[in-house]
């Protein structure tokens, strides 16, 4: 695996939550990170970490992590999907499989050629829905693989869902539009006679599922498209957690602006040396590829809130009031919804867990029961 596809660690502590709407000052990107559970500036793992490592380097049990799968899971790792296309290092672009309960515990079992043989198909249930987990990581790092998303992946199975874990090219040997491309071959190829057989999915019913930078892209996948939500790379149902939804420069430039208010209780505000809004336009500019904001067009279409209609999925979107992902990302695509008559679900989450982080066994029950809701069981 690419050394590149490194974790991220950061501190953890709670800050009190706005009184205001003015969680749009923790904005997005002024940890540069967008992938994680923090709530103060990061320190960084070295570009040698494994991608198995978790995405922050401390101990607290907060979000996926209180999660204990009650049954065992079936894990088939570093299944090929994407021919031709793959990793800095040559590496074939991969993702893993998360079966529902009904096999022998947490296994891994060959996959990187893409070959399955297990004795395990024949028990397995026909037809169950697929999620397609899709981790975080400022589109520049992160992995489908580390501890917690991991977690995701189990638990998404534990619910009786197919999980697919999958990885991406990353920012910024591959800008945008490769990462959505890529998740969106997943989601074709989930679709496929073959792989949908061997995983004993109904290819009918596909959603996403995506934290922070991996919630954009979960988001793009409900909106880019229109017509039939089962065929090709459409989904069926979108889970979107603490994700920058909106690109564009007016956007940015409000959370900008808010983040260094002191009376918002950024952490960011009162950090000598922290620049949010500087760390804020380099993230998005190196994913986009784009020099400026106000001069690329690439910033509307990686943006959500633009590209959706009254075609599109029903969605789940939770945001932590005073986290760092602003508020008003969530609220813009919660109106933008509204007004194409598209049924969706908005969660304002109290305190500043951020992605993963807020998935505490009431947020996970709530998601659960919109994915059988809209996938069925």
């Amino acid at each position: 695996m690419s050394s590149r596809r490194r974790s991220v660690g950061y501190g953890f502590r709670r800050i009190r939550p706005l009184a205001i709407i003015g969680a749009i000052s923790l904005a997005l990107a002024s940890t540069a990170l967008l992938s994680g559970f923090q709530a103060e500036p990061a320190d960084w793992l070295s570009d040698s970490s494994s991608p198995t490592v978790s995405e922050r380097v401390t101990p607290e049990f907060v979000g996926i992590r209180t999660f204990s799968p009650p049954r065992k899971i079936t894990v088939v790792p570093n299944i090929a999907f994407a021919p031709g296309i793959t990793e800095p290092d040559g590496t074939p672009l991969a993702l893993d499989v998360c079966l529902p309960p009904g096999t022998d515990g947490v296994q891994n079992t060959p996959g990187t050629d893409g070959v399955h043989d297990t004795d395990n198909d024949a028990a397995l249930p026909a037809l169950r829905p697929a999620v397609v987990s899709i981790h975080g990581g400022s589109w520049s790092r992160g992995d489908k693989a580390n501890s917690d998303w991991r977690q995701v992946c189990v638990w998404l199975a534990s619910e009786g869902f197919v999980a697919v874990s999958v990885n991406y090219r990353l920012a910024p040997a591959d800008p945008f539009p490769a990462a959505i491309d890529d998740v969106s071959r997943a989601v074709s190829w989930l679709r496929e006679p073959a792989n949908a057989e061997r995983f004993n999915i109904d290819p009918e019913r596909i959603g996403a599922f995506g934290g922070s930078a991996g919630g954009n892209l979960a988001a793009l996948l409900g909106a880019r498209g229109t017509g039939s939500l089962t065929e090709g790379s459409r989904v069926a149902a979108v889970v979107v957690l603490s994700a920058p939804l909106d690109l564009r420069e007016s956007v940015i430039a409000a959370g900008e602006t808010q983040a260094m208010l002191p009376e918002t209780g950024s952490p960011f505000a009162q950090t000598p040396g922290v620049t949010p809004a500087g760390d804020l336009r380099r993230i998005t500019l190196r994913y986009l590829g784009c020099q400026t904001l106000g001069d690329c067009p690439a910033a509307a279409e990686a943006s959500a809130p633009g590209a959706l209609d009254s075609s599109d999925p029903p969605f789940f979107i939770a945001n932590s009031r005073a986290e760092f992902t602003p508020l008003v990302q969530a609220q813009l695509v919660s109106a933008a919804l509204r007004r194409e008559g598209v049924a969706h679900e908005f969660v304002e989450v109290p305190g500043a867990l951020h992605s993963i982080g807020i998935l505490d066994a009431d947020v996970r029950m709530r998601v659960a029961a919109f994915l059988h809701d809209t996938l069925g069981d």
